[in-house]
């Protein structure tokens, strides 16, 4: 037998298209999101889950498979390869419309999940033209609470996350945090001992008398339970 993965990421997202491409741009720093040109077609590759399969899944939906040819290949079921569909949709019409993109179409993008760059590979500019545009335009996130309580009453977590997919934010920004950036995604070579530096500062900061704010995606990490930072 031979180790295939280790770790986990969580991205959260409003929907799923926008929750996924943040998962697949955590997993490795080279990826951009849901990316048809990554890999090429192959059924193997579709009938065997491995970490390729995504992208393999991607150039497949650009190649105009049908969801009932993928799902047959797959097993993966009909509403996530629709949602997968309509990333790769939205990404043709992204390239259909030449070196430069309207307000609306960037808003929809934030909120299917597309990085900057990712638009910029789209249309063939620079990652710095889409982010000096988006910002000229208004287009900026929004820190929203996980809600644990499914709206029955006021949510109280300290878990947050950036989304497109909202007006406004869920809490203030008096200042005078601290940041803590994590080392996240375990993989072969690094694990939770790189973790337990980010919960050293983390402590460290709180005994200084310092509020801290702690950056992460990956779930099985010390440092992102509730009660070890503020935020």
């Amino acid at each position: 037998s031979s180790m295939k993965s280790v770790g986990e990421v969580m991205a959260i997202g409003r929907n799923f298209e926008e929750a996924f491409q943040k998962a697949l741009r955590m997993v490795d720093n080279a990826v951009t999101g849901f990316d048809p040109y990554l890999q090429k077609v192959n059924k193997d590759e579709l009938t065997e889950p491995t970490d390729k399969r995504p992208f393999v899944l991607a150039a497949a939906l650009k190649a105009n498979y049908t969801v009932d040819e993928l799902h047959s290949l797959t097993k993966i079921d009909r509403w996530f390869l629709n949602k997968m569909k309509n990333i790769i949709e939205f990404y043709k019409q992204l390239e259909d419309s030449g070196s430069s993109l309207t307000t609306s179409q960037i808003w929809q993008a934030k909120r299917m999940g597309f990085s900057d760059k990712q638009l910029a590979e789209a249309i063939k500019v620079t990652e710095l033209a889409i982010r000096q545009q988006r910002k000229e335009s208004g287009i900026i996130p929004y820190v929203k609470q996980i809600d644990t309580v499914a709206g029955e009453w006021p949510a109280a977590t300290n878990y947050l996350y950036l989304t497109y997919n909202a007006s406004e934010n869920d809490i203030d920004f008096p200042g005078g945090y601290t940041i803590v950036v994590g080392s996240g995604v375990y993989r072969i070579g690094s694990s939770v001992e790189f973790d337990w530096c980010a919960v050293g500062c983390l402590r460290e900061l709180r005994n200084l008398g310092k509020s801290t704010i702690m950056i992460n995606y990956n779930p099985e990490t010390v440092s992102t339970d509730y009660d070890m930072c503020d935020r």
